[in-house]
């Protein structure tokens, strides 16, 4: 309990400070996240797979909170999924080849023997999915920083369910490093995760997740592990959805996530990232809930069937016009910059 709390404490303030170390020098070699209306440094996920990595690490070699049979493993392969995120922000790889290397990743951590070779192989192609779902949601400031706190909570917490010690472990420690580059992040953001950590963060949660819904009914395990990722999967959807029908092609970038369309709705960005947290938090809970049996797996259906209705009500909003006007910070002064 002790180690747990001073885990968490170190990975907080480890990524806090190599958050703001880092920030100078990524502007410096004009690595930014060319998608917002401000020059954001996009290495800021360097601090949090560095805080994790450390710390968990340390705990497991030192034998006073071993990680286990298979976390290992997962950390090393989020490790290299991480560097892929390094090649992609500095060099702007391309999506297909992110979903190749995450999926490449993945297929040496999925454990067959539990799902078969079918089931693994969609095991594989889910976790590279949630990867770069998560990958997505970095657009917006505080958005997948939020997103991957709540959900590795609710994680770890399905986690302790199983009496996965180590897994659980590993899951507090992302959480706690996630919320010291929250610090950094929340709006207006001075460092995004970019794709070093996004990836590392999704791989490692999406991994974790169908971990421990092993020797569960698979029916029922899908529904939990989409309730688990119900924003990051919707954001996916409706993009995909959104660009399809207006005949875009699927990888051209554009203001089409879910927070750009609250935002079109009139929220904030800080507003529509706490909405999308809010959402974020009643899928964990009820994963959360039906992972311990205190509520039947059939409830997980009412989540997919809210999150389909709020995909077909926010695919109606126009996004693809001129653009809604951005609240900037300038001097201490908030002003309103029209698309």
């Amino acid at each position: 309990m002790l180690y747990g709390i001073a885990a968490a404490t170190t990975a907080l303030l480890l990524a806090a400070v190599l958050s703001a170390l880092i920030r100078p020098a990524a502007l410096r070699l004009r690595l930014v996240d060319r998608r917002r209306v401000r020059p954001v440094p996009a290495l800021g996920g360097l601090a949090v797979v560095g805080a994790t990595c450390l710390v968990a690490g340390v705990g497991d070699w030192s034998g006073v909170a071993p990680l286990g049979t298979g976390v290992g493993e997962l950390l090393v392969a989020g490790g290299a999924v991480a560097l892929l995120g390094v090649v992609a922000d500095v060099w702007r790889l391309k999506t297909r080849f992110l979903l190749f290397g995450t999926a490449v990743a993945a297929a040496c951590v999925v454990p067959y023997e539990e799902f078969g070779v079918g089931g693994g192989v969609l095991a594989v192609g889910w976790i590279a999915f949630v990867a770069v779902a998560f990958k997505g949601l970095d657009h917006a400031d505080g958005l997948a920083g939020t997103v991957g706190v709540v959900t590795a909570f609710g994680v770890g917490a399905c986690a302790t369910v199983e009496v996965m010690d180590g897994l659980a472990v590993l899951l507090s420690v992302l959480a706690a490093a996630l919320t010291g580059f929250l610090m950094h992040n929340w709006h207006p953001a001075r460092i995004a995760l970019g794709a070093t950590g996004s990836l590392f963060a999704g791989f490692v949660l999406a991994a974790a997740a169908l971990f421990t819904r092993t020797g569960h009914d698979p029916v029922a395990g899908a529904g939990v592990l989409f309730a688990l990722t119900a924003v990051a999967s919707a954001d996916v959807v409706v993009v995909l959805l959104s660009r399809l029908l207006a005949g875009r092609p699927v990888l051209r970038r554009g203001p089409d996530h879910l927070a750009h369309r609250l935002r079109r709705l009139g929220l904030s960005s800080p507003g529509a990232t706490i909405v999308l947290g809010a959402g974020s938090f009643a899928g964990v809970l009820v994963a959360v809930l039906a992972q311990g049996g205190w509520i039947a797996s059939a409830t997980v259906a009412w989540v997919v069937g809210v999150t389909l209705t709020a995909v077909l009500v926010l695919l109606r909003i126009p996004v693809y016009g001129s653009r809604p006007p951005e609240t900037v910070q300038v001097s201490g002064h908030l002003r309103v910059r029209n698309g």
